[in-house]
């Protein structure tokens, strides 16, 4: 099988390397809006690149990888489903939610497999949380928490194409909810803070946020996120029921202290999501060669991206208008 990946930066650098030491995989061709940084990595992993995104379409590819800016994920996807390419795409599919919808619409139908790159779905710990739920295990479930909190904010100059801390941050938390649960968001309420430097209010954003969602069974899952947490990147999932609770990315990792006598963390904290979910990461893209090949359903489709981006959408609503939102008041 011939791969091509569009981007090579922090993300696709390591997508390269992961498809690269996969048997199934022939060849891996390697383009970049900077053709010397596609050469870069291609050289340093004895990989193919190309001179450009646009000659990936003509190399003879049997799937694609996209790992490009935000910007260029539409009509990367849009050209590929064309093309007859199987696809792999990380969120979000489009820049804005109208980009997304549109982008399903233009695609439906097309018989090729589009994936989603929200990579929590293929963690260990959240994948035993879902079992633990299925298997009914924990009773019925009638809370759930889950956070992510990164050791330090993003560069000022991401903030204004980011789409907000919901849309770019806990859209991830929102789709694991979902996955982990098995059951669908019908209200969120949200609110946000900022409390650390200026450019997040110049940029319209919040650097602290939290939503708390009704899902159609009556669960309430609670959902937080923080720019600012220098103990260290913390991701985590409590599923909490009537007979038993579980938690995922609770580990000698977590960078929680306790406030009296206890543990203490044994490890030094992760320094981010690449570090954290480097095994999630590469498990995806082991699932989407056999989703392309065609020897495997697809475990992350555009329809659940769209379902995790509602609720994102919602939760935006609900922290700038100061009230509840429904999520079919932001269904398209």
């Amino acid at each position: 099988m011939r791969i091509g990946l569009a981007g090579v930066g922090r993300i696709g650098a390591g997508h390269a390397e992961t498809l690269r030491g996969l048997g199934a995989v022939e060849e891996v061709v390697l383009a970049d809006a900077d053709p010397v940084r596609a050469r870069r990595v291609a050289d340093k992993l004895g990989v193919r690149a190309v001179g450009a995104v646009e000659d990936l379409f003509t190399a003879g590819l049997d799937a694609l990888v996209v790992a490009a800016p935000t910007a260029a994920h539409a009509a990367l996807v849009t050209r590929a489903v064309a093309a007859d390419l199987p696809v792999f795409c990380e969120k979000p599919l489009a820049a804005d939610l109208d980009g997304t919808v549109q982008l399903m619409a233009e695609i439906a139908g097309a018989g090729v497999p589009v994936q989603v790159g929200f990579q929590r779905r293929f963690d260990p710990g959240h994948i035993a949380a879902r079992d633990a739920v299925r298997s009914g295990s924990l009773g019925w479930v009638h809370t759930v928490r889950s956070c992510t909190l990164d050791p330090a904010p993003p560069p000022a100059e991401y903030l204004p194409t980011s789409g907000g801390l919901f849309r770019d941050c806990s859209v991830h938390d929102f789709d694991a909810v979902r996955f982990v649960t098995g059951r669908e968001v019908v209200r969120v309420t949200a609110t946000g803070a900022n409390r650390g430097d200026a450019f997040f209010a110049e940029a319209g954003d919040i650097d602290t946020g939290a939503a708390m969602l009704t899902l159609d069974d009556g669960t309430i899952a609670l959902v937080s996120a923080a720019r600012y947490n220098a103990a260290g990147y913390d991701v985590r999932l409590e599923v909490l029921g009537s007979r038993d609770s579980v938690v995922a990315g609770l580990d000698d990792r977590t960078p929680v202290t306790p406030a009296g006598p206890g543990l203490r963390p044994a490890g030094p904290p992760h320094t981010g999501f690449l570090e954290r979910f480097a095994e999630a990461y590469a498990a995806e893209l082991r699932a989407f060669v056999e989703v392309a090949a065609g020897r495997a359903g697809n475990p992350c489709p555009p329809g659940d991206c769209l379902e995790a981006l509602y609720v994102a959408e919602a939760a935006e609503v609900s922290r700038t208008e100061n009230r509840p939102v429904d999520i079919e008041e932001v269904r398209r």
